[in-house]
């Protein structure tokens, strides 16, 4: 363990000298400063010491502006106020100012040692403590840390879950696909300019993107039909919202998804279906997704007709504002630009294209109906 190093300062060189070697006998190392000054000037050229004892009143500079010159700059150092008994008032301001505590001359040895001994052992439970709390600082940026890489391992999980969702999906119904990836673009670009939250964001793309994962229940002779459905039929593939809800909310990250699921073919005004929600009784992504949903049903390629332009789709939409689709909504994605649609759509067929896209960008595509809903 290092000599631990004292300063010793007072203007009479006898006291200097008793202290010294009081000091120096128990084993501590000691420097003499005959002034306030001189004590700067130690200070300043060999750096913080252990402890500082000083005289309380010394011509120059006295020991109240030592102790305010030597603690602004080691603040962790402390100073021991030697002084006589009529300067005990001068003493106690000076402990109010920082000092560690005073000794009264005359002294003993012992006396000396002991608060010595306090003023160093509080010293070191001050460093002590302070370097304790900058491990654990440390330590817990490290954990913070490692549970955040965590969370995004675990966010790449969710992520490869929905593209396996995605790619059963795709192998019953090829259709599925591109539309897919606009369709969750078109939402999440929607659910920006309404001002949600990333993570309301991240729910709602999930379920946009799994909106149809029901069909994998849908018998293939129904899904891939190429003529009309019966009406029989027609009731089973529209159990295809009830059945994706099954399947998802099962799924804890998928569960509020689900939700989206279970409700994207309602209709504003009530006339939608499985259950006929009407208005605010549908989520918001639900309805979010409608317009998207029909925005890229209008500028696609159908193998009935050719893509329209995307002021057609405006005009369809805004024609069954308060029908179809939520006035509100309806009015932000009429606000946003043209070429915001045909931008997400050429920048998604220039990807090669995962779930991860969408959502770390906030611009993605998504799971749709095809041909039939």
């Amino acid at each position: 363990m290092p000599i631990e190093r004292i300063l010793v300062v007072d203007d009479e060189e006898p006291i200097r000298e008793i202290i010294s070697s009081m000091l120096n006998a128990a084993g501590y190392k000691t420097r003499q400063a005959a002034s306030g000054m001189e004590a700067l000037a130690i200070l300043n050229a060999t750096g913080e010491f252990e402890l500082v004892l000083s005289d309380l009143m010394m011509a120059e500079l006295d020991g109240i502006a030592l102790l305010e010159r030597a603690k602004e700059k080691y603040p962790d150092m402390p100073v021991i106020m030697v002084t006589a008994v009529h300067d005990i008032s001068v003493a106690l301001a000076a402990i109010r100012n920082g000092a560690y505590d005073y000794l009264l001359k005359p002294f003993e040895r012992e006396q000396l040692l002991a608060i010595v001994r306090r003023a160093l052992e509080h010293r070191r439970l001050k460093l002590e403590n302070r370097a304790y709390q900058s491990n654990l600082e440390t330590l817990v940026a490290a954990r913070t840390e490692q549970l955040r890489q965590a969370m995004n391992d675990l966010e790449r999980s969710y992520d490869i879950t929905l593209e396996a969702l995605g790619d059963a999906l795709d192998l019953k119904d090829a259709e599925t696909e591109g539309h897919s990836k606009r369709v969750t673009a078109f939402t999440i670009a929607i659910a920006r300019a309404m001002g949600l939250s990333a993570e309301r964001i991240r729910i709602i793309a999930r379920g946009a993107f799994l909106h149809d994962i029901g069909k994998m229940a849908i018998p293939d002779a129904i899904l891939r039909k190429p003529g009309a459905l019966t009406a029989e039929e027609t009731e089973i593939m529209r159990e295809h919202c009830f059945r994706g809800y099954q399947m998802l909310k099962k799924i804890p990250f998928l569960a509020e998804a689900s939700e989206i699921v279970y409700a994207h073919q309602e209709r504003y005004d009530g006339t939608g279906y499985p259950r006929g929600l009407k208005g605010d009784e549908i989520p918001l992504g639900a309805r979010i997704f409608s317009i998207a949903d029909t925005l890229d049903a209008i500028t696609s390629d159908r193998p009935y007709r050719a893509a329209q332009p995307i002021t057609v789709a405006r005009d369809e939409i805004v024609r069954y504002s308060g029908r179809q689709f939520d006035p509100e909504a309806v009015k932000i994605f009429l606000q946003m630009p043209d070429s915001i649609w045909e931008d997400l759509r050429k920048e998604i067929n220039s990807q090669i294209y995962t779930f991860t896209y969408p959502i770390k960008s906030l611009h993605g595509g998504a799971l749709a109906v095809g041909r039939r809903t």
